[in-house]
């Protein structure tokens, strides 16, 4: 889920245009209408939040004489004499399907914008005709809409270019009066070539979101005009060479997220006296600032400084006056934030992170933030301690999670109109949560996880429509129902209640909210049977069910289970972990809020650091569940992990659960089952662990490479079963040999499909490092996780698709 809170950045072309009445020519019109016809509407080809179907409106030869003048038409722009058309703006118009040389589109042989950015053009190429039959484009942006293949040549007949944004080919060298360059957000590769130092004229060059490599090349010196020079996020690495700080024109140099190392002397950027911004972030930069030192550039507004290797505030930051964003996180910054940072930067100051170090409070403890427009704070992961200071009025985002804050909630916390993020967990809070918590109607993340509140849970989503993302109030003492106003919030697509002291029934009402995809109500009071669902329209989204130690009873829940769709296969949407984007910043990145969960399976608790996208998993243990595990639950061919362990289930292991070949693990321990074990299960070839123990089944247990691997406690408590691993031999009566290849299993009348999900297990639950000593899961694993992920993805589909951001992690 994606939220916007943005200044616009991009767009480079100022206020929109007056569209005219002037009347447009029958053939760009009737080219208008082929181009529109030569695409589907598809609500996921744009990313855009805002983003809408701009040719839905455009009108035909049948209708009226206003409806067919194209001229009117939205993204359409005409000149206002001779009516030809000279503008079109698409953008974000979710428009699929593909361009070729036949398109309709090189007709319109007067245009001098195009605009197709945000869209899915299905890998095609960029046809040649571009260079040839557009001639007059001084405007072209066609990026993040996934074109394949090289850039054609013929880009470069297109000298009255002044903006273009596209992909790198090297006929660039030849568009000397270009003034902005804009290759950000695609897949290039390689180095930064020195033919851009051709363009002397650029004034802005944006490389980011790419996969360069190599360093920056001292021949960019040769850009005297430069104004903006933007490449975080590629792989660049080397030092940054000195000659970039001769380019005395820069308002911007944005070079965070890449590889870059070596050590910085920050007195080089006094020599930039235009400098309105500056990222060196996430590098493997150390920033050498001289004692005393503070020529800072007067323009500053924009710092950041995250993972510098910086050991305590820069002293310059006492001469800043025009200071709105400040990120000094990660670093080695100990003691308490100065009076003297939020005496200076108090009036300006809008964004502020010093996450991730080792401060311990303020120099003077505020009951209020001190920074008066201050809209996001983020102290997460330091060792704050005290009572929780007020936020600001104009607060969007509040979070500082991983601290020693302590006491209560203040009650002007609600005071706090335009909250949108707020995030307290694992602190050591108590009391009671705000009952005004439900007049916070901005508010879209919810966190206060891992503290000591009591009480009943506020009446959230009661007084507003909500857009609630995300509620995590897990380990915590909170009492009383589960209130049915959340059922209220239409977006939410996380709840996580576990480990609280809730007395209620099975929550069937929130089976209305159709975007959650995560329901955790571990170890509380709930108890009861779970019935039959209102519709068959009940959690279409639903991938992880944690319903364990409660006091259900009853029969499992087949009737859910059958709805439970998002289990039954896997989607291709590129996203990893279930998170929330969030777009904030004077110069908007995205950042990913990531959702952190606890479950117990394998034998062991599982620490999920972030929630894995493809995670399907049912946890329905330590209940009073009786009867037979229904058939259906074959039926849920991406389910990774199951756990029906601890409860008094009866009859047989259904042959169906063959037909889960994505599973990882499988736990019927402590209960009544009887029977065999299925042959079939020997097909399972993902799963890697195995818990039957303490039933009463009977027979030879399945031999396979896979079963080998299972130790003899997990048959233990059955005295018929008998096979390796146990001592006791079988019989020739007993003994049975695993079916070697099947397409279909006769006895649960399921046929079996082999897609491509199947070769992406394993990626999952293998992310998880020291469990058993409860270790959480490292950077590494984390790298190795992504890499995987996406190298599997790739060989599946075989198509190369648009590149995640890199997620920002709590």
């Amino acid at each position: 889920m994606l939220f916007w809170m943005e200044l616009d950045f991009n767009n480079e072309g100022g206020t929109k245009k007056q569209k005219t009445q002037t009347l447009c020519h029958d053939d760009e019109r009737s080219a208008l209408l082929q181009f529109k016809a030569s695409f589907t509407i598809d609500m996921s080809a744009s990313q855009d939040p805002f983003a809408y179907p701009k040719v839905e409106s455009w009108g035909s030869l049948e209708r009226n004489p206003q409806s067919s003048n194209c001229c009117s038409w939205d993204g359409v722009e005409c000149n206002n004499d001779s009516g030809h058309v000279i503008s079109l703006d698409l953008a974000s118009s979710y428009l699929h399907g593909s361009i070729d040389s036949n398109s309709s589109l090189f007709q319109l042989v007067h245009l001098q914008r195009l605009d197709l950015s945000d869209n899915n053009f299905s890998y095609s190429q960029v046809p040649s005709r571009l260079g040839h039959d557009l001639t007059s484009l001084t405007y072209l942006n066609l990026s993040m809409s996934s074109f394949s293949g090289h850039i054609p040549s013929e880009v470069s007949f297109l000298s009255k270019l002044s903006m273009l944004d596209l992909h790198m080919p090297y006929s660039l060298a030849n568009l000397t009066q270009l003034l902005v360059l804009d290759l950000s957000q695609n897949q290039i590769s390689g180095e930064i070539p020195c033919l851009l130092a051709n363009l002397t004229q650029l004034t802005k060059l944006r490389l980011g979101y790419n996969q360069i490599t190599g360093e920056i090349p001292s021949c960019l010196v040769q850009l005297t005009q430069l104004t903006l020079l933007d490449l975080r996020f590629n792989n660049i690495q080397g030092a940054i060479p000195r000659s970039v700080f001769q380019l005395k024109s820069l308002e911007y140099i944005f070079l965070n997220s890449n590889n870059l190392s070596g050590y910085l002397e920050f007195d080089e950027i006094s020599k930039l006296q235009n400098l309105r911004g500056l990222r060196l972030s996430l590098n493997k930069l150390s920033v050498q600032i001289k004692t005393g030192f503070r020529a800072i550039p007067p323009k500053l507004n924009l710092l950041e400084l995250s993972s510098c290797n910086l050991t305590e505030f820069p002293e310059f930051l006492k001469y800043t006056s025009e200071l709105m964003h400040l990120d000094l996180s990660d670093n080695n910054l100990r003691g308490q934030i100065p009076k003297w940072l939020w005496n200076s930067t108090s009036e300006t100051l809008l964004f502020l992170n010093l996450s991730h170090n080792h401060l311990t409070g303020y120099e003077e403890n505020p009951v209020i933030i001190p920074w008066h427009r201050l809209s996001s704070l983020v102290l997460d992961s330091n060792m704050f301690r005290g009572s929780l200071p007020i936020p600001a009025s104009s607060m969007a985002v509040y979070s500082v999670s991983n601290n020693e804050y302590a006491g209560e909630i203040p009650e002007k916390f609600c005071n706090t109109g335009t909250l949108t993020i707020l995030d307290l967990s694992n602190n050591k809070l108590k009391g009671m949560i705000p009952k005004c918590f439900q007049n916070l109607g901005a508010l879209q993340i919810l966190k206060l996880r891992n503290n000591s509140f009591h009480g009943d849970i506020p009446q959230i989503c009661l007084n507003t429509s909500m857009e609630l993302a995300a509620i995590d109030l897990s380990y915590n003492q909170l009492q009383g129902k589960l209130p049915r106003s959340i059922a209220r919030c239409p977006q939410l697509m996380f709840l996580n209640l576990g480990n609280n002291q809730i007395i209620d029934t099975f929550p069937s009402w929130l089976g209305t909210l159709q975007q959650l995809k995560v329901l955790i109500l571990q170890s509380n009071a709930f108890h009861g049977t779970i019935g039959k669902p209102a519709s068959s329209h009940e959690f279409p989204e639903l991938s992880i069910v944690d319903l364990s130690s409660n006091d259900f009873s009853g029969s499992l829940p087949s009737d859910y289970i059958e709805n439970w769709n998002a289990m039954k296969s896997v989607d291709v949407n590129e996203q990893i972990y279930i998170q929330s984007a969030i777009i904030f910043g004077m110069y908007p990145d995205i950042f990913h809020y990531d959702y952190p969960i606890t479950v117990f399976s394998k034998g062991v608790e599982l620490k999920y650091m972030k929630t894995p996208y493809l995670l399907r998993l049912i946890d329905l243990s330590s209940n009073k569940f009786e009867g037979e595990i229904p058939v259906i639950i074959g039926n849920l061919r991406a389910l990774l992990l199951l756990n029906l362990s601890n409860n008094t289930l009866t009859g047989p292991i259904p042959s169906s659960l063959w037909n889960l070949t994505a599973l990882e693990s499988l736990d019927l321990s402590q209960n009544q089952l009887s029977g065999k074990i299925p042959t079939n299960l020997a097909q399972l070839t993902f799963l890697s662990y195995f818990n039957v123990s303490h039933n009463g089944l009977y027979g030879a247990i399945p031999q396979s490479p896979q079963f080998d691997t299972f130790q003899e406690d997990m048959y233990q408590g059955n005295p018929g079963l008998c096979g390796k691993p146990l001592s006791k031999k079988c019989g020739d009566s007993e003994s049975a040999t695993p079916q070697t290849t099947l397409e279909e299993d006769e006895d649960s009348g399921f046929q079996i499909e082999l897609d491509w999900f199947v070769v992406l297990p394993g990626v999952i639950t293998g992310l998880i490092v020291g469990v058993v000593g409860g270790n959480f899961w490292t950077a590494k694993k984390h790298d190795w996780f992504v890499d995987t992920f996406n190298r599997r993805r790739r060989l599946a589909k075989r198509t190369q698709k648009r590149r995640e951001q890199r997620p920002w992690s709590y």
